[in-house]
């Protein structure tokens, strides 16, 4: 044995999260935790990993009951986390935050020598091959995933807790991580692996413990005993059905265009157009600028050659705000909490962002009574677990965080939505509802663009598939619908670039 919680409980405010939860991870296996949004799981990484204190229950490490204060005490017994919110400094260098809080020192003095040569080495193992002494500020979200499993590789912890490791990155480096795990698990490490993605539980996981509404419904049972509708009736407490998709009108006129576009991030004579009705599929590796490029269109990043026109005229636009107003062209950022939201407002405020100059009273106020009604449909409709409009956004579960990231735009009305990651940290039944908002977003006449790592999602959802690779856009591909194929066709364009 060697990590075991028992009868875990733990509150907020009086109100429970998780009630009387038992999990064990055991050497050379892989635990799967799995659950809704607002389950309970990340709570209970927390009380692992010392971020948070059970409110009741025991924790052994090695048949020893051990009490983590803080994070250092968890550190100390050979636990580390992959957290599932980025934790990276964007001022300090890249090799700094594989290291932060250890750096390698000589004589009173950093070593950046050996600093530099370590990180590189443990960043290379993820397939993140950059100069390690640029700002972590370059990195893509997918990237600064990546930079988060490095570190806590670097550890060399005995035990491993995964929080949503592949939610940002794609199938390539989601193999080069598997193999790494397979060999930690060889070595006798024990790892937590928390994902929505349900194949991959099934490709690395040994055991699997699933928690409902901060209870346990399947405690440590053998994964190769469940099958796939059990274990997602035990998610959501239900038969989960996926349903086909309505069919859609032919998409129409041209609604946004990018001719011979160059941008400060390095792409060089980018040209795509989007239809009307038309859902496309943007698809690469980390580091392809895919992100850059959508970032680069609605004013976040600098253009600096090409034309981007937005229903037939040449557009021009500097920054998001212009972007929506003038163009009814929005952003669902992947940085949710970078970008997409105020993680220290509240729910209300977040959801109606994109509409405040529209509610504004005399002088700039926004009251509760103008906001919350406005937003309340789409908040209703992408089922948001909350206990009131005033709640702290920091206080929901990733997955909810990113349904309000959607609702904002779902209450602007944008007519062009660039969706960067949309169903990033979200459970298999919000996944569901979030696609079928995409698909009947693009039946109603919007136009969606999906940015994702995720190649099931894009080949499910896409009317086409444009393939990005070193910046530049090297396919467009109609999508047909089937995954195997169409996979295929897409790794070969990329290898081939």
């Amino acid at each position: 044995m060697m990590l075991r919680l028992q009868e875990i409980g733990k509150s907020f405010n009086s109100i429970p999260a998780l009630v009387n939860v038992t999990i064990e991870l055991k050497p050379g296996e892989a635990h799967a935790l799995l659950g809704e949004n607002g389950a309970g799981k990340s709570t209970l990484i927390k009380i692992m990993s010392g971020l948070h204190q059970p409110s009741s229950g025991i924790m052994t490490f090695d048949d020893r009951p051990v009490v983590f204060d803080t994070p250092t005490d968890a550190v100390r017994c050979g636990i580390s986390i992959v957290p599932q919110e980025r934790n990276i400094v964007p001022e300090q260098s890249i090799a700094e935050n594989v290291f932060m809080g250890r750096l390698p020192r000589r004589a009173g003095f950093v070593n950046y020598r050996r600093l530099n040569a370590d990180a590189q080495q443990w960043l290379s193992m993820v397939g993140l091959h950059l100069d390690v002494r640029q700002d972590a500020s370059v990195l893509s979200p997918g990237q600064g995933q990546l930079l988060e499993i490095a570190r806590a590789l670097s550890l060399e912890s005995r035990i491993l807790l995964l929080d949503e490791p592949t939610a940002s990155i794609g199938e390539e480096e989601v193999n080069r991580l598997f193999e790494l795990l397979s060999t930690l698990k060889a070595q006798g490490r024990a790892l937590l692996f928390v994902s929505h993605k349900l194949d991959e539980v099934y490709r690395i996981c040994d055991r699997i413990t699933v928690i409902r509404d901060g209870h346990t419904v399947i405690e440590g049972g053998e994964l190769s005993t469940v099958d796939r509708p059990t274990l997602i009736k035990a998610m959501v407490g239900r038969q989960f059905v996926e349903s086909p998709f309505a069919e859609r009108p032919a998409p129409g006129a041209v609604t946004l265009e990018l001719r011979d576009v160059s941008t400060r991030c390095g792409h060089e004579a980018v040209n795509l157009s989007l239809r009307e009705g038309e859902i496309v599929g943007l698809y690469g590796l980390v580091g392809a600028g895919r992100t850059e490029l959508a970032r680069s269109i609605v004013g976040l990043d600098r253009i600096t050659g090409g034309t981007v026109l937005v229903n037939g005229y040449v557009a021009r636009i500097p920054d998001p705000a212009v972007a929506l107003q003038k163009y009814h062209l929005g952003y669902v950022s992947e940085d949710r909490k970078g970008e997409g939201l105020i993680v220290s407002d509240t729910i209300g405020r977040n959801a109606s962002m994109t509409i405040w100059a529209g509610l504004a009273k005399p002088f700039g106020f926004l009251s509760r009574t103008r906001t919350w009604p406005a937003v309340l449909p789409s908040v209703e409709r992408l089922k948001v677990r909350m206990t009131s409009p005033d709640q702290v956004i920091s206080e929901l579960s990733g997955g909810n965080q990113q349904k309000i990231s959607v609702a904002k735009w779902l209450a602007a009305e944008a007519d062009i939505l660039l969706c960067d990651e949309p169903t990033v940290g979200i459970d298999i039944g919000a996944k569901d509802q979030m696609h079928r908002l995409i698909w009947d977003l693009a039946a109603s006449g919007k136009t969606v663009l999906i940015i994702s790592s995720d190649l099931r999602e894009v080949v499910q959802l896409a009317d086409r598939v444009l393939v990005m690779a070193n910046n530049r856009i090297c396919a467009d591909l109609p999508n047909n619908g089937q995954y195997e194929g169409m996979s295929r066709q897409i790794m070969r364009v990329i290898v081939r670039s």
